[in-house]
Parts: structure tokens; C-alpha cells; sequence
């Protein structure tokens, strides 16, 4: 995680959630994560209809799309991203049971970008496992037109699943599905691909 937003939601998920593979939801205290919450969401999660939907959402996270996303679908965010499939996101946060940091780029409609990190976290909600997932959207930098002109979609560039054994260790995060990847370079970036 490059973002401190990031890892200050990755820290107090980790110590709500104990030996625990997430926390209940209504564990979540939001004095506790104030200086985060502008950033921060929770999603209402429907595996049988393959649906995410935004059930609570910060006010630099709104700010960043001109408007209360509440209510809105998840994939929404992506726009007319046709190569983008933010389901699949949730899906390894709610059937794994596990984090993911995602690098995203976000676009407006004039063609100008900012680089952003979403973290996503599962959360048990009335017992039940794949309900709800907290999370947070940050901007790495804050450009100028930053808030006054809104994001008009999403761009993937990266995704890292977090295992649960590495994030209750306290070392930082690895690839889940490279237990030998300490000490290697984490992320290649290869020209091409899907178009």
C-alpha cells in the first residue's frame, strides 16, 4: 500500500478482525477512523446477482465523481470502461476472504488523469461472509482541478491480493500466490495486452 489512507484502514481492519479472517460490520467504530472517513466506503455485496452497490461513501470520495454515490453500483465507477471488470474485485475480496490494493487511474472528461489506490476488506455482516466490504479510494497526488472537475471513469493498472497470513504478521504486504516473492520486484508492467 502506497497510500497512508490505505494503510491506516488496512491497520484497523487487521486489529478489529484479531485471528479472524474479517470483522463484523458492526464492529466498525467511525470516530475511530475519522481522519479516513472522507476517503472510505462500504459496499453492499449480492454474489448470486454479481452486484456491488455503494451503501455508504466519503465526501472527497463523492467530491471526486460530482456527487453522492450512494446507491450507486460499484462498476459504475468505471464508466464506459468496456476491457474494465470491477466485479471481479469483489469477488476475490468476498470468496478468498482476503484484501486487495488496486492502482487505478482516474479520468475526466477532458482527458485528465490522476493516479488513485483503492483498498478493498471483507466484513462479516449478521454472520455472514460475503455481504459487505469496507474500502477506500485515495489520489496519490492532488491535482489542482482535483474536486471541480469529476472523474468520468477508471482505468485498472495494478491489483495486489493481500493474504491473510502476511497481514496479520504485521510485514508488509506480498503477492498472495508468491510465498517467495520477498526481496523481488512486486510489480512488472508489460506493453500490450487487452485493448
Amino acid at each position: 500500500m502506497k497510500h497512508p489512507t490505505s494503510a491506516m484502514l488496512h491497520a484497523y481492519w487487521n486489529g478489529l478482525r484479531g485471528a479472524r479472517a474479517a470483522p463484523e460490520r458492526g464492529e466498525i467504530e467511525p470516530g475511530e477512523i475519522r481522519h479516513i472517513l472522507a476517503d472510505s466506503l462500504i459496499l453492499e455485496v449480492e454474489p448470486m446477482q454479481r452486484s456491488a452497490v455503494i451503501r455508504l461513501a466519503g465526501t472527497r470520495l463523492c467530491a471526486l465523481f460530482g456527487g453522492e454515490l450512494r446507491g450507486r453500483s460499484f462498476g459504475t465507477l468505471w464508466g464506459e470502461n468496456p476491457a474494465a471488470d470491477p466485479w471481479r474485485l469483489i469477488e476475490v475480496v468476498v470468496q478468498e476472504t482476503v484484501g486487495v490494493v488496486v492502482g487505478l487511474v482516474g479520468v475526466t472528461q477532458e482527458g485528465e488523469e490522476v493516479d488513485l489506490e483503492l483498498l478493498l476488506l471483507p466484513l462479516r455482516h449478521r454472520g455472514k461472509t460475503q455481504a459487505r466490504v469496507i474500502g477506500a479510494l485515495s489520489a496519490r497526488t492532488a491535482p489542482t482541478w482535483l474536486g471541480l472537475r469529476p472523474l468520468a471513469g477508471l482505468r485498472t493498472v495494478s491489483l495486489r491480493i493481500l493474504s491473510g497470513s502476511e497481514a496479520s504478521s504485521g510485514l508488509p504486504p506480498r503477492p498472495a500466490n508468491d510465498p517467495e516473492a520477498l526481496g523481488r520486484p512486486r510489480l512488472v508492467l508489460h506493453r500490450g495486452g487487452r485493448s
